[in-house]
Order: structure tokens, then sequence, then C-alpha cells
């Protein structure tokens, strides 16, 4: 992979972390807001304790997101990224685009996706 192209996918991978840290700092605030409020009756606390099991969830998602992403930053800093974990051929641009933090090839994400 040429240097620009890496320099192009380390910019969306830091810009996509960047974001990321702001949604969870935001749903952090937010479910300590949530936490001190006043709840009067039995219809409140579920609908805080609802809100709080999706927050924690997409919390949870974005979380994971970001170890992917730390590992593709460091891919990039080795010399190793775009390739598939498993055939260790290149993974092709365009997949990369649509995730820049792919760890396989679509035939292999494929092989991965039915095995599971």
């Amino acid at each position: 992979m040429q240097e620009s192209e890496l320099n192009y996918f380390k910019e969306i991978l830091e810009s996509r972390k960047e974001q990321i840290d702001k949604n969870i700092s935001g749903v952090n605030a937010e479910l300590e807001q949530l936490g001190s409020l006043e709840l009067n009756d039995e219809g409140d606390h579920a609908s805080v304790n609802n809100n709080s099991m999706v927050e924690g969830a997409i919390i949870e998602q974005q979380k994971q997101e970001l170890r992917e992403i730390d590992v593709a930053l460091g891919k990039i800093a080795n010399g190793e990224y775009g390739v598939c974990e498993m055939c260790e051929d290149e993974i092709g641009f365009q997949r990369l685009k649509v995730k820049p933090h792919a760890i396989y090839c679509i035939d292999c994400r494929e092989i991965v996706e039915k095995s599971k």
C-alpha cells in the first residue's frame, strides 16, 4: 500500500476514534443525568432503566470499535495495515474505504461469519 493511501486511512481512523470518544463521553454524561433524576413512579423507573440499557449497549459497541481502530492504527505504524489476518492477502481498497479497521478480506470475512 502506498504512503498516501496509508495516510488517508490513518486520518479516517483517527477521526472516527475522536468521534467515538465524544459519543462515549456524551452518553456517560447523559447516564449520569438520568441517575440524578427524581423518579416518582414505576413508569419513570422503567423508562430510565430502558434508556440506560440501550445507552450501555451502544457504549459497548463503540468501545469494541475503538479497540479495532487502535489495532488498525498499530498496524499502520508497523507496516502491516491492509493485510488479511486469515489468508495474508491484501484487503481491497474499497473494503477498507467501507470499514477501515477491517482485519479480513471479503472472502475470509464470509468464512468467519459462516463459521459463527
